[in-house]
């Protein structure tokens, strides 16, 4: 059974502390999941976070926020070693929360955007294989799947397509290393989402955060979300779909996401209003 969830980017950037009466909301909407997106895990009081899902009955997915600090493709190893001990630190607090998997663009940082050489793009591969394979036997060890997210042309020039993801999860060849799905970054990059979704196909696809072509309410533009559902049944998954969507980001988040403008009337409009839509696509 799909099960839905709403991530804290809806509400606030970064998620702190502070921000844990959003569970009680998520949870009276009737939400399944909060999506914890972790920007900086020192914020977040992690014991306390677990016993209100359990008093929530909330279930928790873990997400990463990539700025140019944490680039396991980076020319400075010093950034790539920050970026994989991120990784690390997500995966440890994934474990302690119980989220299946990790998500985010783990190969590079959002944001990175230029045309390089066909030599440096290879080194800068290298560079993000060497750390996806150390990263992706962290997350056996903690036993949480790591979810590769493409993102659109405009945010990175690394991975935009699932055919990319495709073939460097491929390369790396790590069953704890698989890839996660966001439709608003699909709708921009992809011929078709349903086709992307059975290409990638069960056994890859561990994560999908179903967001609308302007990253507004779910239902409200032109993502194809009949032929999504058909898709997602016709392979069996039995994920998690997330609504991602930035309702107050920060400075830098909302240049890295280019958000300029409100994207509904309120943040908890679009969820209350998202998770309608979701329910009556999918059930």
């Amino acid at each position: 059974m799909i099960l839905f969830g709403a991530s804290t980017f809806i509400w606030v950037s970064p998620f702190t502390t502070n921000s844990f009466d959003l569970l009680y909301k998520v949870a009276d909407m009737g939400y399944d999941i909060i999506e914890v997106a972790v920007e900086d895990k020192d914020l977040i009081d992690w014991i306390k976070l677990k016993q209100l899902a359990r008093e929530t009955g909330l279930k928790i997915t873990i997400s990463g926020a990539f700025g140019p600090n944490r680039d396991l493709s980076s020319d400075d190893a010093a950034i790539r070693k920050n970026g994989l001990s991120y990784i690390e630190d997500c995966l440890r607090q994934a474990e302690a929360m119980e989220s299946p998997i990790f998500t985010g663009p783990v190969y590079s940082a959002v944001g990175k955007t230029r045309l390089v050489s066909a030599e440096r793009k290879q080194q800068e591969r290298n560079w993000c294989l060497e750390n996806l394979h150390q990263a992706s036997e962290i997350a056996r060890q903690c036993g949480v799947v790591i979810g590769l997210e493409p993102l659109n042309r405009f945010e990175t020039d690394m991975i935009n397509t699932a055919e990319q993801a495709l073939s460097l999860v491929r390369e790396v060849g790590h069953p704890f290393l698989k890839i996660s799905l966001d439709t608003f970054h699909n709708n921009i990059e992809e011929k078709s989402i349903p086709a992307t979704i059975r290409a990638v196909g069960k056994d890859l696809l561990c994560h999908v955060q179903g967001n609308e072509s302007d990253r507004g309410t779910p239902g409200t533009g032109n993502v194809d979300w009949p032929g999504i559902k058909e898709a997602l049944v016709d392979i069996d998954y039995d994920g998690a779909v997330v609504i991602e969507t930035f309702g107050a980001p920060s400075a830098e988040l909302a240049k890295a996401a280019s958000i300029w403008r409100p994207l509904a009337n309120s943040p908890d409009e679009l969820a209350s209003e998202g998770l309608d839509f979701y329910k009556s696509l999918f059930r």
